[in-house]
């Protein structure tokens, strides 16, 4: 026998089961933070709390929806991601990168397979924080013109161009300081409200908490990108000055041909992290700002944030 019909054969016998039952592949997500593994950092085993719901959603036969898979950045013998260099290959379905370095997160072979796999159809989100954090991605197709740095792609309105937090010294612009971390901010959807900021259980019909932190970055429209829009916009506590928190780019068709996945990008990974969910979960002991205990208190607080995840996690499945 030969070994492609063996093959095939093999995946028709494990699929049929499947079929007979009614049964839908999940949708594969992969968890990815741009830095190695360290106990004393915002590595991938504190967004424990995300990876743990996501998996928990089923549909109504009780078929697990979505199948995550959780890692830090790791390099082989070249540097280079061994999962990301080769993205395009893989069978994930979205990736939500969580962009934490300050400029050596992603190779140039990392940044190649992650823009495949978006090329290929695959969904990203991308989040990131303050000043040049996650600035690895400035190559990534229209997702390092969305995010606007310190020293790289600097927001276009200059007059950002100063510190908003006014509290922690040390981290320069864009710093937008939304509240403490552990408590909550009250968001704004631009109209008409996007899909992903839809919540049925919400007496307005739409998510309007996030979790709040005190020093967000900045994300934007470039002027050569009319296809993104900004979605939802946070607010300082400080100077009050708004700034956008959400910005979402559907799937288009690029000149060659390549139907480009879905992208999402946020202004703070601290919208997904374990600490800001539940400040019992600990932080890095770098993290010096007095939490607060909103997300605690506001049962809406964390019903919000999750059902933006589950919208969050389906938008980008739909490769149009």
């Amino acid at each position: 026998m030969r070994l492609p019909y063996l093959y095939t054969l093999l995946c028709v016998v494990r699929v049929l089961p499947q079929f007979a039952a009614g049964m839908v592949e999940p949708i594969r997500i992969l968890l990815q933070t741009t830095i190695p593994t360290t106990e004393d950092d915002w590595s991938i085993f504190r967004f424990s709390m995300l990876q743990d719901y996501l998996a928990s959603i089923q549909d109504e036969k009780g078929n697990a929806v979505f199948a995550v898979v959780a890692r830090d950045r790791s390099a082989d013998a070249e540097g280079n991601d061994p999962i990301l260099g080769s993205l395009d290959q893989s069978d994930f379905d979205e990736l939500w990168l969580f962009a934490l370095d300050v400029g050596d997160g992603l190779t140039a072979k990392d940044i190649a397979g992650i823009n495949a796999f978006r090329r290929r159809g695959g969904g990203i989100l991308t989040t990131r924080d303050h000043q040049d954090m996650g600035c690895s991605m400035c190559d990534l197709i229209d997702i390092g013109d969305i995010h606007y740095f310190n020293t790289k792609n600097p927001d276009p309105d200059e007059s950002r161009w100063c510190r908003d937090d006014p509290y922690t010294t040390y981290i320069s612009w864009p710093n937008y300081h939304s509240g403490a971390n552990g408590d909550y901010q009250k968001i704004a959807a631009v109209e008409p409200v996007h899909e992903l900021l839809k919540n049925p259980h919400s007496p307005s019909g739409k998510i309007e908490i996030f979790p709040a932190h005190p020093h967000e970055g900045g994300i934007g429209i470039p002027p050569s990108n009319s296809k993104a829009q900004v979605i939802a916009l946070g607010k300082s506590l400080v100077t009050g000055r708004d700034f956008n928190l959400i910005v979402a780019l559907d799937h288009y068709q690029d000149v060659q041909g390549n139907n480009l996945g879905r992208t999402v990008a946020t202004s703070s990974f601290h919208h997904f992290v374990d600490y800001n969910w539940d400040i019992t979960k600990g932080c890095p002991t770098f993290v010096d700002e007095p939490p607060g205990d909103g997300m605690k208190n506001e049962p809406r607080a964390l019903e919000d944030i999750k059902t933006y995840v589950r919208n969050l996690a389906l938008w980008l499945a739909n490769k149009g």
